[in-house]
């Protein structure tokens, strides 16, 4: 089982704030003194698991999508849950991934394990371009440890199965994430594993790369109270490069970005959408982190993930073929890129600390300014937008 280690290496960091309003912003540079600032402390409250047992189990939209949820299991819940890349890839493919090499991500779950009895908020984790509904197994598993309800659906329209050429019938991803929230509604109200769990007042949504574009889009619905978006942006006018100003959703956001993300890059792509957000909102960018940091993929594969699976196995002229995919999939998993489990623990605290505060459950953010910004193994940029 792979357990993230947190790595307390200072390092120097650029910190800003910006106090935004609706009727214009101001920018002013902080300079960071942890001597006086005992906030700092805080920098890695959330970091290691909470203090819920972890259960999981497996759900199906009327599509015909599955839906993985985690959720906080009863007390002395034990056990271990894994899945499989080559799972998710089509059979024709499966069969030429022939390397012994590791292709699997184990995090400690009981499988349909019995849930605590507490209603807790939930949250809607929307997977990235070439991704699958497990992929971030790591931040998702640690939410629910932490008192939240996690549940993550697959999107056909642009999963690992679909771009090799197989998977299912292609749906609408905001689809997949309002038929998400219809679903667990009916769970609450059965008598199966999650029956009385999820408080629906508190509801939040995470998406990686493309699925920072769908929570975006479904922010907009009255059920949402905010959203976190990983290693994306926006599309600001009728292409990316467009300098046209977006609408984004009025509602409380995260942006978080990793400086070696070549595939969506923080500068054109995530400053661009947090600059373009509504206040509150707050950006994150972590120095030597990919596009993969913010998925489990780069633990397995000889580090390099599905892509690492495919070298070992003989097909580095197939993948040759297809550079895209190559790029995408082995981006952040090997230098200039700093090792995941170093910023895992960077990533559970920042968004777990979010979340908790968009809930209500935390009175004030724990660990989120720039305070703590040089506490990190890497270095992190940290921007507030809050209103005046």
């Amino acid at each position: 089982m792979r357990t993230p280690r947190t790595t307390l290496v200072a390092a120097l960091a650029t910190s800003l704030v910006l106090i935004g309003s609706a009727c214009g912003s101001t920018e002013e540079t902080v300079a960071t003194d942890t001597t006086a600032v005992p906030a700092a402390a805080n920098a890695f409250a959330y970091a290691e698991p909470g203090p819920y047992p972890v259960g999981i189990t497996t759900l199906s939209l009327p599509t015909g999508n599955k839906v993985e949820v985690w959720y906080p299991a009863t007390e002395g819940t034990t056990g271990s849950d894994a899945y499989d890349m080559r799972d998710f890839v089509p059979e024709a493919v499966r069969a030429l991934l022939t390397a012994d090499v590791d292709a699997t991500f184990t995090i400690d779950a009981g499988r349909d394990a019995a849930a605590a009895d507490e209603r807790f908020p939930v949250v809607l984790f929307s997977h990235g371009f070439s991704g699958i509904r497990y992929q971030s197994s790591f931040l998702t598993s640690h939410l629910a440890s932490w008192g939240m309800v996690v549940a993550a659906p697959d999107h056909p329209s642009r999963d690992l199965a679909s771009q090799l050429g197989g998977g299912a019938t292609p749906t609408d991803p905001v689809d997949d994430m309002a038929g998400t929230l219809t679903l667990l509604e009916a769970e609450n109200n059965a008598g199966g594993v999650l029956g009385g769990t999820m408080n629906f007042d508190h509801v939040g949504l995470v998406g990686h790369s493309a699925g920072g574009g769908t929570v975006l889009a479904y922010a907009t619905s009255p059920a949402v109270d905010g959203y976190v978006s990983l290693a994306s942006g926006a599309r600001l006018g009728p292409d990316a490069e467009s300098a046209d100003t977006p609408t984004l959703p009025g509602k409380p956001s995260f942006f978080m970005a990793g400086t070696t993300d070549a595939v969506v890059p923080p500068e054109t792509r995530t400053r661009p959408a947090f600059e373009a957000a509504p206040a509150p909102s707050l950006l994150w960018i972590l120095e030597g982190v990919g596009h993969n940091g913010f998925d489990d993929f780069c633990t397995f594969g000889n580090g390099r993930g599905i892509i690492g699976v495919a070298e070992a196995s003989g097909l580095g002229e197939l993948l040759n073929a297809v550079p895209q995919l190559k790029a995408l999939g082995a981006d952040g998993c090997g230098p200039p890129s700093v090792p995941v489990d170093d910023t895992f623990p960077v990533i559970n605290h920042a968004v777990t600390s979010w979340l908790r505060s968009l809930f209500g459950v935390d009175a004030e953010p724990v660990g989120l300014g720039p305070e703590v910004a040089d506490r990190y193994s890497v270095p992190v940029e940290i921007v507030v937008k809050a209103r005046q």
